[in-house]
């Protein structure tokens, strides 16, 4: 790839597009920004073209227009709050079919990243290959089927790669972990007793580093394949929390019975029945934290090599953010 290059960001005023947007302007690359909402970055409100990827006719119409040589695709729904329909989520199945039809009709595009989600398995699925699905969700299985219609579009005549994020943070994160953050600057986190639970996550400013990495690989490397982005060393999750309670540095995280713990989750599911949409602890968040997440990062690994932040130096740099946005004191 060439240094200069015209890139669109599906999802570009979401989490990751936010710091995608951010990373390509500082190489003075051409953005442009497709999404239903404004941008959570003032800065880049220039960069925004308000587009509805399920307007497939408006949508190829843009892209041709702006001839791009990359297509990010991160736009999409990401909460976990529809249960009924698999409608809820058609910006997933129909967006996607929509973006492979951009593509196709784009001669200009040389390379594509597809964004999916580590969410097509349930958390503590350890998955055979990239093909073997399990999700318990139903965004997790509008997921599964945004990747099927990927690999299912043979005629794309270019170079495209699936990711799957795992738990990523950082900068311009929204819920669940800017809640969990928060939490514990409030001195309200507590852990489980001395439950050992490992997590795969991973700080946005290294998964940013890790896409500009497969976006430079050479076709046989990255083409019709499949990478998780997180971190490449899984953290204790309990050392996670105590890092960012000493980088806040606010008083040391208390533990209880897990037993206690989990009866406070059940009270918060009943407010969570009542109305409230994010008390501190639901049965679901205590399960996430009780379960570990481990990926295959080989693949990625052997690609990118050692990665820029450490994570004494990614929660400096989340903190620093969250005090300047005013989240935190």
């Amino acid at each position: 790839m060439s240094d200069n290059q015209r890139v669109i960001v599906s999802g570009g005023s979401g989490f990751i597009g936010t710091n995608l947007i951010n990373a390509f302007l500082e190489k003075k690359w051409e953005v442009l920004n497709f999404d239903i909402l404004p941008p959570r970055n003032p800065l880049h409100s220039a960069l925004w073209n308000k587009t509805d990827l399920r307007d497939r006719k408006e949508l190829i119409k843009k892209t041709r227009e702006f001839r791009p040589s990359v297509f990010l695709h991160f736009g999409a729904r990401t909460d976990l709050d529809e249960k009924n329909n698999l409608a809820g989520y058609s910006s997933n199945i129909e967006g996607v079919c929509n973006v492979v039809e951009a593509i196709r009709k784009t001669s200009s595009i040389k390379r594509v990243i597809f964004a999916s989600s580590q969410l097509v398995c349930h958390l503590g699925y350890r998955p055979v290959d990239e093909y073997d699905y399990c999700p318990t969700t139903l965004y997790g299985v509008s997921k599964m089927l945004s990747e099927r219609i990927i690999r299912a579009a043979d005629d794309i005549r270019t170079i495209w790669t699936i990711v799957r994020p795992t738990s990523l943070w950082g900068p311009w994160f929204d819920v669940p972990y800017k809640n969990f953050f928060v939490t514990i600057s409030k001195n309200l986190y507590i852990h489980p007793g001395d439950i050992l639970t490992y997590k795969q996550w991973g700080f946005v400013g290294n998964s940013v580093y890790q896409i500009e990495k497969l976006l430079k690989a050479s076709q046989d490397k990255v083409h019709k394949k499949m990478f998780y982005l997180a971190d490449f060393e899984p953290v204790l999750f309990k050392d996670f929390a105590n890092l960012m309670q000493r980088t806040m540095g606010v008083a040391p995280i208390r533990t209880v019975n897990p037993d206690v713990l989990q009866g406070i989750a059940r009270i918060g599911d009943i407010f969570q029945h009542l109305g409230w949409k994010q008390p501190p602890l639901t049965s679901f968040r205590y399960h996430n934290i009780i379960t570990s997440e481990v990926q295959n990062l080989e693949p990625l690994q052997r690609l990118v090599g050692p990665l820029p932040y450490s994570p004494e130096q990614a929660a400096a740099i989340t903190v620093n953010w969250m005090r300047n946005a005013r989240l935190i004191q």
